[in-house]
């Protein structure tokens, strides 16, 4: 089955043409810049080239279709008519608590995704963008909706409840949601594959970390609970996400600074994290450049994250009654060998040892960084939200 993955920002499309049966991406890339001038189509060539073409991209609908155009175009497609795509599947960030797993999208799920929409505005109205698109373009092909948020909802109550007045939940829907559910649940099951261990007897730890960043504790093969909150703020110090903060501190600078809750929203996911502490950058290839320099703030962002993480590991620790594996992954978890050795030389207390040389030399690609004396297995898993995203769609449309 050629499935076709989208994941639609407010600004941005990204895309991969899978074919289910062989697991062969046949076509990736993104639009970028949507409504704003400049806007354009990258893409990667099967020989690893890469294709800027230019465009005015107004709005979603004209960027998937010259994304359709270009996957069956003469020049460089690599499907001869769009016929060939069976199922489109997309990213969906909130689900809120209407969806515990992935669906086929009707007028119903439509329904129930736009009324998340007060919780995800950010997200939502732009995944509902591309479900529209392609309804207009290609009315026949069936869609499924894939959630960030759905894996998390077997957190237990005690685990995703705010201590709020009980009727925040109840009027709102306050509470914690999690996210990077596609992410957690991919890593985590292919993990056990590398591991050769079965999925459902493991405690399981795994840390999604990049610009944004987030950590799961999973037991016998379902969340229990993530760092992530009612949004994406909660957690981790992120690139330019604040994480925990003492709410506290949030409506003194409210006070002081004269912020909105525009403002206050600016502030925390924007202006903060590693940006925020460092002045420098989000990009912790920048952050280590700079520390190599001899910049101190950008030394301490550095800390600040690294240490961010060992705690929550160590908090799932207790949680999960103890560890079987830790999971890295994300472009800091994928590539960054300092903070990997830093977060694990800091767990050594609980039996964590991992192969420093070997550590230094994964860049991006599966391993099992553990030494062999090492109670806990510690590995690097490299995300594909994509694959899953295809995979579920044509799950959901072979038991239709």
């Amino acid at each position: 089955m050629k499935v076709l993955v989208l994941n639609c920002g407010s600004s941005s499309i990204k895309y991969k043409l899978f074919d289910t049966q062989t697991k062969d991406i046949l076509a990736q890339g993104g639009i970028e810049k949507i409504g704003l001038k400049g806007s354009f189509l990258k893409f990667t060539l099967p020989s690893g080239e890469k294709v800027i073409l230019e465009k005015d991209i107004p709005e979603h609908t004209v960027g998937i279709e010259f994304i359709l155009e270009t996957l069956s175009g003469a020049k460089y497609g690599c499907i001869k008519s769009l016929d060939e795509i069976e199922a489109v599947g997309h990213r969906v960030v909130h689900g809120g608590e209407k969806f515990n797993q992935s669906v086929l999208i009707d007028k119903e799920v439509k329904a129930k995704i736009i009324e998340c929409i007060d919780i995800a505005p950010l997200h939502n109205p732009a995944n509902l963008k591309g479900i529209d698109a392609v309804e207009k373009i290609l009315p026949k092909v069936p869609q499924v909706a894939v959630f960030d948020t759905a894996f998390h909802q077997t957190m237990p109550k005690h685990a995703y409840m705010y201590a709020l007045p009980y009727e925040m939940y109840e009027k709102y829907g306050i509470r914690r949601y999690g996210f990077h559910g596609t992410s957690h649940r991919y890593v985590s099951r292919r993990a056990c594959e590398f591991l050769g261990v079965p999925y459902e007897n493991q405690r399981i730890i795994t840390c999604h970390i990049g610009n944004g960043g987030s950590i799961t504790a999973i037991k016998d093969g379902k969340s229990i609970d993530t760092s992530m909150g009612l949004t994406p703020v909660e957690g981790l110090m992120m690139g330019t996400r604040c994480g925990d903060v003492d709410a506290g501190a949030l409506s003194f600078i409210m006070e002081k600074e004269n912020l909105d809750a525009h403002g206050l929203s600016t502030l925390v996911n924007k202006k903060s994290g590693v940006m925020g502490i460092s002045g420098v950058s989000s990009d912790m290839r920048e952050i280590e450049a700079a520390i190599a320099q001899g910049n101190e703030r950008a030394k301490l962002a550095l800390q600040m994250y690294d240490y961010r993480i060992a705690k929550y590991i160590g908090a799932y620790t207790a949680v999960l009654g103890g560890v079987d594996i830790i999971v890295f992954t994300g472009g800091v978890g994928e590539n960054q060998t300092v903070t990997r050795a830093t977060v694990c030389r800091q767990l050594e207390f609980m039996g964590v040892k991992i192969d420093e040389e070997l550590n230094s030399t994964i860049h991006g690609k599966e391993a099992d960084l553990s030494a062999p004396d090492s109670k806990v297995k510690v590995v690097v898993i490299p995300t594909d939200e994509e694959y899953m995203i295809a995979s579920d769609t044509q799950a959901i449309l072979s038991n239709r």
